[in-house]
């Protein structure tokens, strides 16, 4: 499997990088963070390199970050998502945001990258939650700690993408940040949701 490449860019475009290393034209294909990164035709740059193997194909994905590779890496484990359609997602939103977004359960914010609807937002911030946790340190940051409202407009966005409404789901979560008022600083969000829910089946 190739993991790197190191050679001159012979051609670039917002989806794809030609490499000529020692001779041979590698055709990788990028997410837009890459494509602006990386050098003009002429320049020397360096990839690390997914590879993806299908009966019909061997398909080259570049990323010039460790950040990005993994983030790609954990999106093509998730059900339902190919690679074409995870250098979409990264092509939308930054590794950073996406982390953030993911770990706030914020799948409002993942739909608005072209290609991923509802289920597929939903199903990326189920699936990938607790994997993508560990790289928020990575990250830096670019992924803040949510503040009271925005914990607050999170939590409300992920229960209406449960199907509540939003009237009763601003009740619930109200209720939830009531009860910690007095407490130390807001709950975390998988906590206060689980809470908010039980407010909303009693």
């Amino acid at each position: 499997m190739i993991g790197r490449l190191r050679g001159r860019v012979v051609e670039k475009a917002p989806n794809r990088v030609t490499l000529d290393v020692h001779g041979v034209g590698y055709d990788v294909q990028v997410p837009l963070s890459t494509y602006y990164e990386v050098g003009d035709p002429g320049s020397e740059a360096e990839l690390r390199i997914h590879t993806h193997v299908r009966e019909d194909a061997l398909q080259l994905f570049g990323f010039l970050t460790a950040l990005e590779q993994e983030v790609f890496e954990r999106l093509i484990a998730t059900s339902g998502i190919g690679p074409k359609l995870a250098i979409a997602v990264l092509s939308g939103i930054e590794p950073a945001e996406l982390i953030a977004a993911v770990g706030q359960g914020d799948a409002a914010r993942l739909t608005r990258v072209p290609g991923v609807g509802r289920k597929t937002a939903e199903r990326i911030v189920l699936e990938l939650k607790d994997k993508l946790a560990r790289l928020a340190a990575v990250a830096g940051p670019g992924v803040p700690a949510p503040t009271a409202d925005r914990l607050r407009d999170d939590l409300v966005s992920a229960l209406q993408n449960l199907g509540y409404h939003r009237p009763p789901a601003e009740r619930a979560v109200d209720a939830v940040l009531d009860d910690v008022a007095a407490g130390e600083g807001a709950p975390g969000f998988e906590e206060a949701l689980r809470s908010a829910l039980r407010h909303l089946t009693r």
